[in-house]
């Protein structure tokens, strides 16, 4: 029986969304993790402290919490698509300028730029994904968090061994090469990105967050949680490594630990639509992740890859599930502005859990007391669920 002409433009739009979603996913991490393959390169270039790498490298991170509100305002003057271009143009210039930096404060203003495009894109995802595919929600958060992994895998993979070889071991011309698909993608999104219409083409006006409404908040100390968990862990865990006299186990289990993501990433390309609204997935997420960063302090050796893919596994399934929450409790208006407000809330305070982390090492002495705050964050993740559930927020 032949399939009706307007049943088969319906699914070929909902399958250019996907591939969309996917790319732009992948823009929100190619050109950051960009940079740690030839970050030595670029300290020994320009005779940077721990501290100035150090800085640089915690740029992205602050950019998300200060710029997110960034992303909600574009929405609400030129929609979706002509947002999401926009972020991509601003990452694919800051990174490709950051390759003809001739000093640090160069370097650093680009920076700012790259990651203040990241920032702007990240509350634009949901939304794009409440437009584009308002019934394949789940769906479409896996899809566009699967393509940010790979984002994530492609330049620490590809970079060392062929990228720098093929532009003769040029760190600025590894940093250009890298912004390209970006620029690419941007060009695809802005021929190919749907036009809203219809019941889906919402009149955004509003973009600054309600800060006076709870889910907000709610969201907010759940994404903390995780975030916190991810970014603490890759920072913590080498120098953990090293207390305990094993720095051989350091590039394996930061590798599990990013590598973990992937499984969960691509699980929940199967399930996620399952998993909408339900509370399980998290309070599971939180107990794991607990066991996990017990088993990471306690059981250093052989299992330490276990114990970090088993925490990257974890962490980025709560963060996948999670993301479908902004476009399925909000209003359609309302999606990039309590995106934005939650991104805000969730990096903040990811940052202040990390120096808290820090600082409980320093002032004891014992190393182990850096992840107790992160411990307090799997805990806090179940905790966040359960008062999510008692609003009726979750089932």
């Amino acid at each position: 029986m032949p399939v009706p002409e307007e049943k088969r433009a319906s699914s070929q739009q909902v399958w250019i969304a996907i591939a969309l979603l996917w790319l732009a996913g992948n823009g929100l991490r190619l050109t950051i993790l960009a940079v740690p393959p030839v970050i030595v390169m670029i300290r020994d270039d320009f005779s940077l402290s721990a501290t100035e790498v150090g800085l640089l490298s915690g740029i992205p991170p602050a950019l998300f919490a200060v710029a997110a509100l960034a992303g909600s305002l574009l929405v609400a003057r030129f929609g979706v698509r002509e947002a999401l271009m926009g972020g991509l143009i601003l990452v694919a210039a800051g990174s490709a300028l950051r390759g003809s930096s001739t000093n640090y404060a160069l370097l650093f203003v680009t920076t700012v730029v790259m990651s203040a495009g990241v920032a702007i894109m990240q509350p634009i995802m949901p939304t794009a994904v409440r437009q584009w595919l308002p019934r394949h929600i789940g769906l479409g958060t896996a899809i566009y968090t699967n393509g940010l992994l790979v984002g994530e895998i492609f330049p620490t993979l590809l970079t060392i061994p062929y990228v720098l070889p093929l532009l003769s071991g040029s760190w600025r011309l590894s940093l250009l090469f890298w912004s390209l698909p970006i620029a690419i993608i941007a060009v695809v999104i802005y021929l190919f990105g749907p036009r809203a219409h219809g019941e889906h083409a919402v009149a955004v006006r509003k973009w600054l967050p309600d800060w006076h409404v709870g889910l907000v908040w709610r969201l907010g100390a759940l994404f903390c949680c995780v975030n916190a968990i991810y970014f603490s862990a890759n920072a913590f865990i080498p120098i953990y490594l090293t207390s305990a006299g094993r720095p051989d186990l350091i590039s394996g289990a930061l590798t599990a630990l990013n590598f973990g993501q992937l499984p969960a990433s691509l699980l929940l390309l199967l399930v996620a639509g399952k998993l909408e609204r339900r509370a399980w997935p998290y309070v599971a997420s939180g107990l794991l992740s607990l066991l996990s960063i017990a088993g990471l302090v306690l059981m250093v050796g052989p299992a330490t890859l276990l114990w970090a893919a088993l925490l990257g596994f974890s962490d980025s399934a709560a963060l996948i599930v999670g993301l479908t929450l902004p476009p399925l409790l909000c209003r359609p208006e309302d999606v990039a502005r309590t995106s934005a407000g939650v991104f805000t809330i969730s990096y903040g305070g990811a940052v202040a859990i990390a120096i808290i982390s820090g600082a409980a090492w320093d002032l004891s002495g014992i190393p182990a007391l850096a992840f107790v705050p992160l411990g307090a964050c799997a805990i806090g993740l179940a905790a966040v669920t359960i008062r999510l559930r008692a609003q009726k927020e979750l089932v």
